[in-house]
């Protein structure tokens, strides 16, 4: 991570869900070079039954990493200048986090890093959840020390209110969904228990939740959960505003809404801070950047307070040069347009006429088009307009009204909203998918290993995280046997890195295999980057909405952003897609020109 000049200490981090002595020969004792001269480097604790790890005596040779069947080791050597900054340690052995963000008021700031590096153990200390103990797990930090720690900074007068019980704090949790089992209510009754603003009706309006108000909260689609979270967490009197992933589940409408609900709180002077995924939304919504970066699982670091353009390029890049720190080796670049050469053009997987579908409430038309093997069909549009719909239509899983589907392959189909209802590991649930083990293997090198599953083999399906559910389902969708895949969001709940490996990914399968697909999803960076053609629905959400004919992805990207009124232009150094802020002189020039989607 650093410079092999700097002095380093030691981190073990030992994963105990996937640490099973029972079911190894305990490799990592048995092979370690300290045990074998004598020492006592790695031994099973008497209560837990799982291996321990000195951190002392350990020489960092990595022959338990490698001889751990279950992957549930990690050590790695950071700067030992850390060491004095280390905030908080769960345990020994257990992941730990170095330093903190700033707090900025009348400004937002975002957080950007993969899943696991200590998003949750920073929102929670700097609510006053967690008390930060300096990486003294053994024993009780007092509040004195820990504002004598940050003596000087912006965090001193945060925790001296956290201390004396003055803070005042607004968190909107990533798992929205939780709503529904908390409150039984109707949405009106929600909001007006939490509006200590008195802003509930304008929040109502902003975000349009207008048509919601008598519903009860149980019945709410992800989308509007989502809102209906935004909308609490804003309507709240509060010093301090925390959203975890404000996008997920909603279209890109709807994301640039919260964004302006978000910066509103801003506005009034109130300190702000988001994690989002969705590079181009916390790019229109930040005013700076941290980057968390590290080990995911076993410790994070936040890094200086930057600029956000500059903070994003530095996270794609993998290199923060004010701090003289690489944490990734590889470089995120983006190319200007897909490559479409080995998209065959003659050989359709699928055509389809005008199709229809219609239900007691809402009506669908389809324009004919066709999937060509090698191709990837993004799906674009607002909430409710039937996408999901069309896909399943598509696979035969609902029948249309009206219409010829022709199909010339077999589809796999990963649903938008995924269950962990099964009851068995990662690793079984695959070898159902694969037909069994022989299967399985086969698969591995060519799926399972790049998408990020193998280390999850043994976790049990229901205890996933949301980003590693979304993987092992698109894992489980891509090992089956077809030749059309059908993705529905894939992006949620993945990270940012997760979001751009899975699309070049997906690209490099569907060339290398002959394959085709079809994604829907939100996140207009996935879709700019994955898709060779565009399907665009439009209409009156949950009431009627016709999809296009697919177009060229240019074409059909200019189409989308005139119909949402926002253009994009394209980071000079990254080629990364970034919204124009309305009104500008770029934003007026282009929509003059026609020229929503900007390619060069």
């Amino acid at each position: 991570m650093r410079d092999a000049a700097h002095p380093t200490h030691r981190v073990a981090v030992l994963d105990e869900e996937l640490c099973q002595p029972k079911k190894c020969g305990l490799e990592c004792i048995v092979y370690c070079p300290v045990n074998k001269t004598g020492g006592e480097c790695i031994v099973l604790s008497d209560d837990r039954k799982k291996a321990v790890i000195s951190e002392e005596l350990c020489t960092g040779c990595g022959i338990c990493i490698k001889k751990c069947p279950f992957d549930a080791i990690v050590i790695v050597n950071l700067a030992k200048e850390l060491g004095s900054e280390k905030i908080h340690q769960y345990g020994i052995n257990s992941f730990r986090l170095y330093k903190l963000p700033t707090l900025k008021r009348g400004h937002v700031v975002g957080l950007l890093g993969r899943n696991g590096m200590g998003k949750s153990t920073i929102v929670n200390i700097l609510a006053g959840s967690i008390r930060p103990n300096l990486g003294n797990y053994e024993s009780k930090i007092e509040w004195d020390q820990i504002i004598k720690t940050f003596q000087g900074t912006e965090l001193q007068s945060h925790f001296e209110k956290i201390a004396a019980g003055q803070m005042r704090v607004s968190i909107k949790p990533q798992l929205v969904y939780l709503i529904q089992d908390a409150f039984k209510g109707t949405v009106k009754e929600l909001i007006k228990k939490y509006d200590e603003r008195n802003v509930a009706d304008l929040l109502v309006n902003d975000l349009g939740l207008h048509g919601l108000l008598d519903r009860r909260v149980g019945e709410l689609s992800g989308g509007e959960l989502q809102r209906l979270a935004v909308a609490i967490a804003s309507a709240k009197d509060s010093d301090y505003y925390f959203f975890d992933e404000p996008s997920s589940y909603n279209d890109v409408h709807q994301r640039l809404v919260v964004a302006k609900v978000i910066r509103g709180l801003a506005e009034m002077g109130k300190s702000v801070m988001v994690v989002e995924h969705d590079l181009t939304l916390l790019d229109y919504l930040s005013d700076f950047i941290h980057i968390v970066y590290g080990e995911p699982g076993a410790y994070g670091i936040v890094s200086g307070l930057q600029a956000t353009k500059l903070g994003i390029n530095n996270f794609l890049e993998g290199f923060i040069p004010s701090e003289n720190t690489r944490f990734r080796e590889k470089a995120f670049n983006f190319g200007t347009t897909s490559s479409t050469e080995d998209v065959i053009a003659d050989a359709s997987v699928a055509n389809y006429t005008d199709l229809s579908k219609t239900f007691p409430s809402f009506r669908l038309k389809v324009s004919a088009g066709r999937i060509r093997q090698g191709e990837i069909v993004g799906v674009v549009g607002a909430n409710s307009l039937g996408k999901t719909t069309f896909m399943r239509m598509l696979a035969g899983l609902i029948k249309r009204d009206s219409g010829k589907i022709e199909l010339h392959a077999r589809i796999s189909f990963k649903p938008q909203y995924l269950s962990q209802d099964y009851d068995g590991t990662v690793y079984d649930l695959l070898c159902t998918a694969c037909d069994g083990v022989a299967d399985l293997s086969s698969k591995e090198e060519q799926i399972l290993f790049p998408i990020g599953v193998k280390k999850l083999y043994e976790k049990n399906v229901k205890s996933l995280s949301g980003g590693e559910l979304q993987k092992v389902a698109i894992a489980v969708t891509l090992a089956r046997s077809a030749n059309i895949y059908a993705l529905d969001e894939p992006s949620a709940f993945l990270d940012v890195e997760d979001r751009i490996a899975l699309a070049k990914f997906l690209q490099r399968f569907v060339r290398a295999y002959g394959k085709s697909a079809i994604v829907i999803d939100h996140d207009m960076q996935l879709i700019d980057l994955i898709s060779d053609s565009l399907v665009i629905f439009d209409g009156r959400p949950g009431i009627e909405s016709l999809a296009s004919q697919p177009f060229q992805k240019e074409q059909g990207m200019n189409m989308f952003l005139r119909g949402l009124s926002i253009t994009y232009r394209r980071d000079e150094n990254t080629g990364r897609p970034r919204i124009n802020k309305e009104g500008s002189r770029l934003d007026r020039s282009q929509k003059m020109s026609g020229n929503y989607y900007y390619t060069k």
